[in-house]
């Protein structure tokens, strides 16, 4: 028996630039504000949602039909819904999965998030890609675009917002090994997923989940043998705090670790500056090499800035040389950074992309075992506490 259907009630979605599309309402009632990106994933919804990387941004799924596993207890990535607003093209009435405990429409109703579905989305997608991502609006009570559009100019913008004090932990974390412990790993959580210490656990790594605001003190009193950055929202060029934080960390000669928001940060550390990308690498589709095996994975990604790094040759810093890892093959945008001390041992690395995606795919997983052979290589060496 199919669910009876209500009466759609009318949404409305305003570009800053002026371009309006209409639809009907899912989630809840009401409006939403944020930055307007689109998402080329086709499954994995649910994680990308609960993704704090996504706070104060508006998602536009191109995939055409959305919710039919609807939403379960285990998937989500972290304790709640971080995307502003969702828009898809075709809401499915059915969820199918066995797995499901209700539907996306209604876990977006209990969180407070607002919906609009039957948009054109391919026609927004290609807006986005000629123009930019760009502030954007939703509205379930505005009919009058120009009204929406004077609330959305009044919206802050993505570049210069720091967000990492917005989805932080507020306390520190510990995420026990399975099976025998080998390492312990400080992860500063800028945004941190929770499939991150699972898999750094099934490791035998120790994980303690530190709030942003940390020092060099609270890493050193976990026993660290290793530092991880995670990922997050914001734009890095205002996170001097976290840069600040990483720069102690090298000096203190700590192995290092960092995902999406933590390369840029790493990036910054490093001496390269950090740019706005016109609107962004997202999906689970996105081929990177790695520059050290030539090997090609196909990478799941999240993020509006990049990393101004020469692609070639090496840069010479206080802790020894600097180099590009990885690299993106559609548009040479900077995937990973390395560096190196003079005696040729890696003292941290980062990638731009996300090995922990749990939505696959899953060609970069390999990177926590790097992470594993760099704290086991550097055991025993003296460090400035």
């Amino acid at each position: 028996m199919r669910p009876s259907v209500e009466p759609a009630l009318p949404a409305l979605l305003v570009l800053e630039d002026g371009r309006a599309f209409r639809g009907v309402s899912f989630g809840a009632i009401g409006e939403a504000f944020g930055e307007a990106v689109f998402s080329t994933a086709m499954t994995g919804y649910q994680e990308t949602l609960t993704d704090p990387s996504y706070h104060r941004q508006v998602v536009v799924a191109t995939a055409p039909h959305i919710g039919n596993t609807g939403w379960d207890d285990e998937d989500d990535e972290s304790r709640r819904i971080w995307v502003a607003g969702y828009v898809v093209r075709d809401l499915s009435r059915v969820r199918s999965s066995w797995r499901s405990n209700r539907s996306l429409d209604a876990e977006l109703r209990h969180q407070g998030v607002v919906g609009i579905a039957e948009v054109d989305t391919r026609a927004l997608t290609r807006h986005l890609r000629e123009r930019g991502a760009m502030r954007v609006g939703l509205s379930t009570l505005e009919s009058d675009p120009e009204r929406l559009l004077g609330r959305v100019l009044q919206a802050p913008a993505m570049a210069g917002a720091n967000l990492v004090d917005e989805v932080t932990v507020d306390a520190r974390v510990v995420v026990p090994a399975v099976g025998d412990k080998r390492f312990t790993v400080a992860a500063i959580d800028l945004g941190i997923k929770d499939m991150t210490p699972r898999l750094m656990a099934a490791r035998g790594i120790e994980v303690h989940v530190l709030p942003a605001s940390s020092t060099l003190a609270d890493i050193v009193a976990t026993g660290a043998d290793g530092v991880f950055f995670s990922n997050g929202p914001g734009d890095p060029a205002a996170a001097d705090g976290a840069v600040g934080l990483l720069t102690e960390v090298l000096d203190a000669g700590i192995p290092f670790f960092g995902i999406c928001f933590g390369n840029q940060i790493f990036g910054r550390a490093l001496g390269f500056d950090t740019y706005k990308l016109k609107y962004g690498h997202r999906g689970i589709n996105q081929p990177v090499m790695d520059l050290r095996t030539r090997k090609v994975e196909i990478t799941a990604q999240n993020h509006g800035f990049a990393v101004a790094a020469p692609l070639s040759g090496v840069t010479r810093i206080r802790w020894g040389e600097a180099r590009v890892s990885h690299v993106c093959l559609d548009d040479d945008v900077v995937e990973g950074l390395e560096l190196v001390d003079a005696e040729g041992r890696v003292l941290g690395f980062s990638v731009q992309y996300h090995p922990e995606a749990a939505a696959g795919p899953h060609d970069s997983a390999y990177l926590f075992d790097r992470f594993v052979e760099m704290m086991a290589a550097h055991e025993g060496r003296e460090r400035i506490a």
